[in-house]
């Protein structure tokens, strides 16, 4: 690879689909009428995508070894030697920076979010990513931490309802990676990544099961609460609840039959399938708000 190419792929722009967290406040607040807050989340959308790819150089950096026994990590520009580790540092650098430059621009309470964010990624990489169960959770409170800058940080009051149907999702999400990336290794994971040994299939299927059924009480009660019904005056939001049950069966599905599940973005952009349930849940839910 020559030119941009390999800066791109180490900084993995196709993830930047995770900063979509940042607008749900937006989304469930009604709060899109606003344009000036509008912009806000947008910008502090941006800046989650820039310390996301931050934190994406750092990983590459301290697992550059461990990726080098991974079949497919193997070929990331860090482990292959493509950039240097000089070279990597520099530029993650450079995107914390944008980062925080344009959180302050919106708030001191967004850009304190993005400190805490680049803070807990920084003690995942040094150490707290071979601590099994918290290490997934740490991914989980990533997320949490995208939902609270596109509320408290722009200045929209924050959902309990949002924290809690997101952090089953994420936690969903997290422990089908972890069991993605067994399946991968096929039975050398820690060679890969330590936390790995802590973990077995039988062990990981029953995280799963327990998180992917708690995403999916905790929004359709959510749909159903008196609460929702009052601040969005519409009972008719239970009638998206299919598509969310229909989005996580198939993530399931490409978890245990397809060889997927270690990279929810890429099956977001990939499998038509899932990405047809998540526009078809957005859709109806504008409709809805609307």
């Amino acid at each position: 690879m020559t030119g941009l190419a390999p800066y791109l792929k180490l900084l993995r722009p196709y993830q930047w689909v995770k900063s979509g967290f940042v607008f749900v406040g937006l989304l469930f607040g009604h709060a899109w009428g606003d344009l000036a807050l509008v912009r806000d989340v947008v910008l502090v959308a941006a800046a989650f995508s820039l310390a996301a790819s931050a934190v994406y150089v750092i990983n590459d950096f301290a697992d550059r070894e461990r990726d080098r026994e991974h079949p497919d990590k193997r070929h990331r520009p860090l482990a292959s030697g493509t950039i240097s580790a000089t070279q990597a540092l520099l530029l993650a650098a450079v995107c914390i920076g944008g980062a925080l430059a344009l959180a302050a621009s919106v708030s001191l309470t967004a850009a304190g979010i993005i400190v805490g964010y680049a803070v807990l990624n920084v003690g995942y990489s040094m150490g707290l990513k071979h601590v099994v169960v918290l290490d997934v959770f740490i991914i989980s409170a990533g997320f949490m931490l995208r939902i609270l800058a596109g509320t408290l940080g722009v200045g929209i009051a924050p959902s309990h309802w949002l924290f809690l149907c997101g952090m089953m999702l994420t936690l969903f999400l997290g422990f089908a990676k972890r069991r993605a990336e067994i399946d991968a290794m096929d039975g050398r994971g820690g060679s890969h990544r330590k936390v790995l040994d802590d973990y077995d299939p039988a062990l990981l299927d029953q995280m799963i099961g327990i998180c992917a059924a708690g995403a999916i009480v905790s929004y359709s009660l959510y749909t159903v609460s008196a609460e929702t019904v009052a601040l969005h005056g519409t009972t008719q939001l239970i009638y998206t609840v299919p598509f969310v049950v229909y989005g996580v069966f198939r993530y399931l599905f490409l978890l245990h039959r397809r060889g997927g599940g270690g990279d929810p973005s890429a099956a977001l952009l990939r499998d038509r399938h899932l990405a047809g349930a998540f526009v078809s849940w957005l859709v109806a839910v504008l409709l809805l708000l609307a």
